[in-house]
């Protein structure tokens, strides 16, 4: 019996170490600090893009996918991203962010949506930027720990991943394409 006992323990500190130090949102900005290309937000993030997503449920499902037309414009070290997006369920919802870029690779962002303000970094190819988030009514108004992170690929593409979490546990996951929109 005290063998099982021990298995178990055992087995428990392993999927907690798994969650918790081996995880997506444990990924570190100096783990990419050497990637190229080298994502600079105001010319990575500026003018027209296209976005393209899917968003997953706390079991992985997916369930929902959505088209988004963005729009970022920069005054010096200050910016907007604009947001609209069109959702597969026939949804649609408009967000603003507004950046502000801080010393050693860091910036801040602030939307109507969020608590406080959102704590970002860019390092090599990457963004960082954590958050809380207040989700719409009809998505159950809920306040989620957010974390992004946006990688650029050799082509001018951005991958964006993001996982949301409530009490710690991930309870919505999204994946999307970010490109310049072609004219």
């Amino acid at each position: 019996m005290k063998l099982i006992v021990a298995c178990l323990l055992i087995l428990l500190v392993v999927m907690v170490a798994k969650t918790y130090l081996l995880s997506f949102r444990f990924q570190s900005p100096t783990n990419y600090a050497e990637t190229g290309p080298q994502f600079d937000l105001r010319t990575h993030l500026s003018g027209e893009i296209l976005s393209e997503g899917l968003i997953f449920g706390p079991t992985g499902k997916m369930t929902n996918s959505f088209v988004a037309k963005m729009v970022g414009e920069w005054d010096g070290n200050v910016g907007t991203l604009t947001e609209d997006f069109t959702y597969s369920n026939g949804k649609t919802q408009s967000r603003k962010w507004y950046l502000t870029l801080g010393p050693d690779n860091t910036f801040t962002a602030a939307a109507d949506d969020l608590v406080g303000t959102a704590h970002g970094v860019v390092s090599g190819s990457t963004v960082r930027l954590s958050y809380e988030i207040i989700l719409p009514q009809d998505a159950g108004g809920y306040t989620l720990q957010a974390t992004d992170w946006m990688y650029l690929t050799a082509d001018g593409a951005i991958m964006n991943k993001s996982e949301m979490r409530k009490f710690g546990l991930k309870v919505a996951e999204l994946v999307a394409t970010m490109r310049p929109l072609e004219k």
